[in-house]
């Protein structure tokens, strides 16, 4: 992952998932480290210790504070 994470709310498209802490493939998640990069967005989805990254086309919506 890049220096400068954002951290926000990412939401995939149906069909797409990632996997939470404890291992459950979802679709929408919270207080996400994401950064995109070359088509791709990288995620760390909170009590993961790992980056998992999905086509940038997968992803619906990325939100986060301005």
């Amino acid at each position: 992952m890049t220096p400068h994470p954002r951290r926000g709310t990412v939401e995939l498209r149906p069909g797409y998932t990632v996997l939470d802490a404890t291992g459950t493939p979802v679709d929408r998640a919270e207080d996400v480290d994401f950064t995109l990069e070359g088509g791709f967005a990288h995620l760390r989805l909170p009590g993961t210790d790992t980056v998992q990254v999905v086509s940038a086309p997968a992803v619906h919506r990325l939100t986060h504070p301005a």
